[in-house]
């Protein structure tokens, strides 16, 4: 059995005395020299507990003045809310939403998951709209919120799943994506990535293997990231002085033979850029079908980074979401608008890393030398 690092105990008691009011939400938290001789550990041990704990948003450190509780902290141990439509449909909203559940815990909250189980877009919807009555009919401290997609009533879903929240006066988090389409912002805090920059980068990373017409593939009633993914693409052929192809957006099922052959034969892409990894697997199912090889005829790349991108054939080359720091991030946020209602909104899109596969290896470069 692998050993419970110390510091884990000291951080469990700690949190616990912190949760049961035995510190002033007003006064100066105790010092590294006074916690080493209260539990008998070194002063690593010490750093590490209250690093996990300024982490979680529990304590917050004042420059030149000390540690303190936090004013998360210092309110009554609550209940926060998730909504997330797509933890049916995409894999990353299932780490999200294991990462937030444990941090959330660790922060001395509960969570009241509205996650999908359906895949089916009515379901969803519904499923959606119960979760927020759920949450203000118990009401919740704090809701983090993913806005539906792949709905064919997007907006009206979302907009009936807000007012619930703000009529109850439910602090709100949104995560991965904007419920107006942009550039324009809400007035709600967003975490997520910076998709103009993903997709800047995957474009880039095409380009440089050779592809010229870069296209991007989204599934109908896909979700507005998709689109600052086709401007990040846009950007990259801008600046390598490519011209961008008329009509390089494309919202079609890619599991549609007809749809994705008439896309061929009409734009002739040497690459598809897919609006994550799940379309861009069915896309790869239907272009075998159709006898077109990945990546010696095409180039095709998804977003997500996760199971997906490594399971399929050939592997994907993929944008790698953040998952474990958008939750905690989401976390954060939502406890401090929970303290201070007023803040003004705020938006924080994180760096993806690029994740090199086998779907886009020289695609246009060999054929163009053939």
């Amino acid at each position: 059995m692998k050993a419970i690092p110390k510091y884990r105990d000291v951080l469990n008691v700690i949190r616990q005395e912190i949760f049961d009011g035995k510190f002033a939400s007003a006064g100066k938290f105790p010092s590294e020299e006074q916690l080493m001789r209260r539990f008998g550990v070194s002063r690593n041990t010490v750093r590490s507990a209250l690093a996990e704990l300024k982490r979680t948003g529990v304590l917050e450190t004042r420059n030149g003045s000390g540690t303190y509780l936090s004013a998360a902290a210092s309110r009554p141990v609550g209940t926060l809310g998730m909504i997330v439509p797509g933890m049916a449909m995409t894999e990353i909203f299932q780490q999200i939403c294991g990462t937030f559940i444990r941090a959330a815990r660790d922060a001395g909250y509960t969570t009241l998951c509205g996650g999908a189980s359906s895949a089916d877009p009515a379901i969803r919807t519904v499923q959606a709209l119960r979760a927020a009555h759920d949450c203000a009919e118990r009401r919740v401290a704090g809701v983090v919120f993913e806005p539906i997609e792949l709905t064919e009533n997007t907006a009206v879903t979302t907009t009936e799943v807000l007012s619930i929240l703000r009529k109850a006066r439910i602090p709100i988090v949104l995560i991965d994506r904007d419920v107006v389409v942009p550039p324009l912002r809400s007035a709600f805090d967003l975490v997520g990535i910076d998709n103009v920059r993903g997709g800047y980068r995957l474009a880039t990373h095409l380009i440089e293997n050779g592809a010229r017409r870069i296209h991007v593939l989204c599934r109908p009633n896909s979700a507005p990231t998709c689109r600052k993914r086709a401007q990040g693409a846009n950007l990259a052929l801008l600046d390598h002085g490519i011209p961008a192809a008329r009509g390089n957006y494309h919202e079609i099922d890619p599991r549609d033979g007809a749809a994705v052959r008439a896309m061929l034969r009409r734009f002739r892409p040497d690459a598809i850029m897919c609006c994550n990894d799940a379309t861009a697997a069915d896309l790869l199912v239907t272009l075998r079908a159709l006898n077109v090889r990945v990546p010696e005829a095409i180039a095709v790349t998804g977003v997500d980074g996760l199971r997906y991108a490594s399971i399929v054939t050939p592997s994907l080359t993929t944008i790698r979401q953040p998952c474990e720091e958008i939750a905690r991030i989401a976390l954060k946020m939502l406890l401090e608008r929970i303290a201070s209602p007023s803040l003004p909104p705020r938006e924080i899109l994180l760096d993806a890393e690029l994740v090199v596969g086998q779907s886009t290896r020289n695609a246009a470069a060999d054929d163009r030398a053939r």
